[in-house]
């Protein structure tokens, strides 16, 4: 089975186009290093009649939105693999500068998969 690093992230909507610019190269870094799938994805409809929203979960603000993101790997090792090699890509980089986000609001796990089609 599959593992999958799960992201949740409240955007202001006005950084949006910026932070799918660092996205971009996230997935270019993550699939080169041979993580299986990248996504970020965008809230749409956010406004749910049962559980608990995205929106009530990360106390948006208003002007925010929350983006979903998830990357898939082989197993936990796979993962420790990839990522260890794209921290180092990183490092290389130097400072990217500010976030588009505030990284204190981020909510991420390691996941095992227990379903799969």
């Amino acid at each position: 089975m599959s593992y999958v690093d799960g992201y949740v992230i409240p955007v202001p909507k006005k950084n949006l186009k910026t932070y799918a610019r660092m996205a971009k190269v996230g997935a270019k870094m993550w699939m080169k290093h041979g993580a299986l799938d990248y996504k970020e994805c965008v809230g749409e409809d956010l406004k749910n009649k049962w559980g608990t929203s995205f929106s009530k979960m990360m106390n948006l603000k208003p002007g925010e939105t929350v983006v979903f993101s998830y990357i898939v790997f082989k197993s936990r090792t796979h993962r420790d693999r990839v990522n260890a090699k794209v921290m180092k890509e990183m490092e290389k980089m130097g400072d990217m500068g500010e976030l588009p986000f505030d990284m204190k609001r981020m909510v991420y796990g390691g996941f095992s998969v227990l379903v799969e089609a």
